[in-house]
């Protein structure tokens, strides 16, 4: 984008002036000297006589003019640059943030194919103990052995949990498609997101089931790192 250049101030004769000097210097010389060949007098030092030459400024109106022109017209070429900026960092960052709720879906369906098994693995931690035990204490019958696996299981079911976080994960991607100001909702959701993974590490009763839940909470944090870069 082109800058409009100011010109610099004019240069002209004040002839008028230039005049009477020169009429003056004829009358002085019949006088001073009738009879003495005077020299005529030389140009430059003419113009050196204060006053002679003289600098005209243009109108004060098209300089200003040309100034804010000359104003507007940077602004204008550093808005477009930074708009441009602004979308590429856009791209980049939806890029990266679609990759990470990509990771954390599959970390969430990974999560979910562990849970499971979760019941059957308590039957069978249960079950052990109970044969380790039966040496030291009277058998536990069957609706016994029920009912604490039934408390157990209930304990450490995750579904709601997992379903709550599938929910989120497909709202994050709702809210990146908008492609306006997300950054607040997406922070919210972040919170809703770690909350949830809080839970179903505290609630697990596998160690796979845990290391997920860990690896989840690590991918959350990253993704919200890059949450804090939007509006």
């Amino acid at each position: 984008m082109s800058v409009t250049r100011l010109v610099p101030p004019a240069i002209r004769v004040n002839r008028p002036m230039l005049d009477q000097i020169v009429a003056l210097m004829r009358d002085l010389s019949r006088d001073i000297a009738k009879d003495t060949e005077v020299a005529p007098p030389r140009l430059d030092g003419l113009l050196a006589v204060r006053g002679v030459i003289e600098t005209v400024e243009e109108d004060p109106e098209p300089v200003i003019m040309a100034r804010r022109d000359a104003v507007l017209a940077g602004w204008s070429q550093a808005l477009d640059r930074l708009a441009a900026a602004r979308r590429e960092e856009g791209a980049r960052l939806e890029a990266l943030l679609t990759d990470q709720r990509a990771r954390l879906a599959a970390l969430v369906d990974a999560a979910s194919a562990s849970a499971a098994v979760q019941p059957a693995a308590i039957r069978a931690r249960l079950e052990a103990l109970l044969g380790e035990l039966s040496g030291l204490a009277s058998p536990v019958s069957e609706e016994r052995v029920a009912q604490e696996l039934a408390m157990l299981v209930t304990r450490a079911d995750v579904r709601e949990e997992l379903d709550r976080l599938h929910a989120h994960i497909a709202q994050a991607g709702e809210l990146l498609q908008r492609g306006e100001a997300i950054g607040r909702e997406l922070d919210f959701l972040c919170q809703e997101l770690n909350r949830e993974a809080n839970t179903l590490c505290s609630k697990s009763a596998d160690i796979e089931l845990t290391r997920i839940g860990l690896s989840l909470k690590a991918a959350i944090e990253q993704f919200r790192e890059q949450v804090q870069n939007l509006e």
